[in-house]
């Protein structure tokens, strides 16, 4: 069963992280235990960007970023996956040296070094010569680099629509099944 870690970090797109919340907690039968890590700097985007603290009425464990005692600090904890969303290229950055400072740089170097999956939600642009090298990086390590682009061939209305468009591309890349428009099945 899916054990997976949510890290929100400080760049724009806190609609993506809730919107991935809220699928989430739609699907709990999909997963075993989700652990979230959020920044200083992501609480303050998710207020000034979305208006309200709602992420303290998500059900999930909740780990303060410098708490090396949350179960996915360690690859024994055996947590599968791990979303950073959105992903601010200082973290990219941090993630793609290995600097393990905080919950959320050590816990991607446990998911990479247990070649788990470890998708990262790049929220930046344009990018810089630096951000792309750090995605090489990443990319080779075995993570993905899974841009906030969102697609508008399923014609969505509104911005969560939109945000919608990434959040479940991100759910099939973490292998969540999710009931989204699929090209060519949805006429």
């Amino acid at each position: 069963m899916n054990k997976i870690v949510i890290a929100i970090t400080g760049a724009s797109g806190a609609i993506y992280a809730k919107s991935l919340l809220d699928c989430l907690v739609a699907m709990p039968h999909q997963y075993a235990a989700v652990g979230i890590v959020m920044s200083d700097n992501a609480k303050t985007v998710w207020e000034t960007e979305l208006g309200h603290q709602d992420y303290t009425q998500y059900p999930f464990t909740f780990y303060h970023k410098n708490d090396f005692n949350a179960p996915f600090a360690s690859g024994s904890a055996q947590y599968n996956t791990m979303i950073v969303i959105p992903c601010s290229m200082g973290t990219l950055g941090r993630i793609a040296s290995g600097v393990s400072d905080d919950l959320v740089t050590r816990a991607a170097d446990v998911i990479l070094k247990e070649r788990r999956k470890l998708i990262l939600v790049a929220r930046e642009t344009p990018y810089n010569l630096i951000h792309i090298k750090n995605m090489e990086t990443v990319t080779l390590a075995g993570g993905i680099i899974c841009p906030a682009t969102p697609s508008f061939y399923s014609k969505p209305k509104t911005i969560e629509e939109v945000a919608y468009t990434v959040v479940h591309r991100i759910l099939d890349l973490a292998g969540l099944p999710t009931d989204s428009y699929r090209w060519g099945n949805n006429k």
